[in-house]
């Protein structure tokens, strides 16, 4: 059953049921109620440059075109012709002038009204019509951008997207606020990652401090060797590949160091936690330009925030001191779809996209051996929850020690508080909050 009174009973202040991972209803359910209602982010103004320029995401279940219209607008589509039903564009981004049907030919403009229909004349006296608005693509709801993210929602009641970001937005301003340019483009094509588990698996690992020790160890070895190996980690022939294997082997940092870190999380499931990047460690180039730019206060204030992971519940992650965004597409309930997407800071020269790619590379790669370590452990969990060994899931770690202030929850970050925050906004958002 998926009552609200049933579906309340699967999920505790302080754990959950092994259904929600499980349970192809409860799946179901979830595009509907989450992906069918929140804001989901579905690409970045720096990938709509140009009037025409589009590009395609999957929101739940429903293919989309997000396209930059002749008047400058973002316009947001389902990719569907209003003819016979057939997908317009296959791509994953482009330029057009027009969309054009592959199967009769209909024609579209960017902002979906009907442009033109061959034979016109066979629909004499028929519905069918440039001018009848029943025939043009269909509108997604809702589409807004914040500091150039832009994101959809399939509803068209309910927050806006600045205040469903709420406390969380300060994240998006960070990695903006890094560029000189204070402008972020995105590099090139994501790396694509098929995970077979539940995509709620994938939000909880990311704020989960106490993985990283035992699932990593293997990866944090192999980057001590490494760095051991490189006699300059300053040298040009080592920063690429330094950057990346530092990063790796922080994963090995120990549980006390962990326990004096922060995790922050705020409504609609939204959380980060604080970062263990040295700000002395950026490269004297980047840090000149950012200060010729804003001003050597600004600068210090600037590098001075220190996240790891901030989640933007359910769509995505981002790690603004490594330039990038991971977007999460849920499949079905035991497959999920990883995209990472890198980003350049405009205005910092080479360096600072060099160690984007290098952690990327090395961290989030589908060959990275980080990664690697992850969906193994995904895959496992996803196992053992088909099972019948025990039907709860628990999220008790430093439960009833988290401090409430205003408009946030903090707590340390071997704390289970991140996992907990999402299944709150779980269970409102699929028993009718927003």
């Amino acid at each position: 059953m998926t009552s609200i009174e049933s579906l309340s009973r699967l999920v505790e202040p302080n754990r959950v049921h092994r259904r929600l991972y499980v349970d192809p209803a409860i799946f179901d359910l979830e595009i509907d109620r989450i992906f069918g209602r929140a804001w989901i982010y579905v690409g970045h103004e720096s990938q709509l440059s140009n009037a025409g320029d589009y590009v395609t995401a999957v929101v739940g279940r429903q293919p989309i075109i997000v396209a930059r219209h002749l008047d400058g607008s973002i316009q947001a589509l389902y990719n569907r012709c209003a003819h016979r039903g057939a997908s317009l564009v296959a791509s994953s981004s482009g330029n057009v002038r027009f969309f054009r049907c592959c199967y009769h030919g209909w024609t579209f403009r960017t902002d979906g009204e009907l442009l033109s229909i061959p034979l016109r004349r066979g629909y004499d006296g028929t519905p069918a019509d440039t001018r009848n608005p029943a025939f043009s693509m269909r509108k997604v709801a809702r589409v807004e951008s914040y500091r150039g993210f832009l994101f959809v929602n399939l509803a068209a009641e309910g927050p806006d997207l600045r205040t469903f970001l709420g406390g969380i937005a300060t994240s998006l301003d960070d990695m903006v606020d890094r560029a000189p340019a204070r402008r972020i483009a995105i590099i090139g094509r994501p790396f694509r990652i098929l995970q077979r588990s539940n995509w709620k698996l994938f939000f909880e690992n990311l704020n989960d401090a106490m993985h990283a020790l035992s699932t990593h160890e293997s990866s944090v070895d192999a980057a001590r060797l490494a760095l051991s190996r490189l006699n300059d980690r300053g040298s040009p022939a080592t920063t690429y590949a330094s950057g990346g294997i530092a990063a790796i082997e922080k994963n090995g940092i120990s549980y006390s160091t962990w326990d004096k870190t922060t995790t922050t999380v705020f409504e609609r499931g939204h959380s980060f936690m604080g970062g263990f990047s040295n700000p002395a460690s950026y490269e004297h180039s980047y840090v000149d330009a950012l200060a010729a730019r804003c001003g050597v206060d600004e600068m210090r204030r600037t590098l001075s925030v220190n996240r790891h992971n901030s989640i933007i519940y359910p769509s995505c992650a981002l790690r603004a001191a490594y330039q990038q965004l991971r977007v999460i597409r849920p499949l079905a309930v035991d497959r999920t779809l990883i995209e990472i997407h890198n980003f350049q800071l405009l205005g910092a020269g080479a360096s600072s996209d060099r160690l984007a790619m290098s952690f990327s590379n090395l961290v989030n790669a589908p060959s990275s051996i980080v990664m690697a370590d992850d969906i193994e452990a995904f895959n496992r969990v996803q196992e053992g929850l088909e099972t019948e060994g025990s039907d709860w899931i628990s999220l008790d770690r430093n439960y009833g020690r988290d401090r409430t202030e205003s408009d946030h929850i903090t707590g340390v970050a071997t704390s289970e508080l991140p996992m907990r925050n999402q299944m709150r906004a779980w269970l409102e958002y699929v028993t009718g909050g927003d």
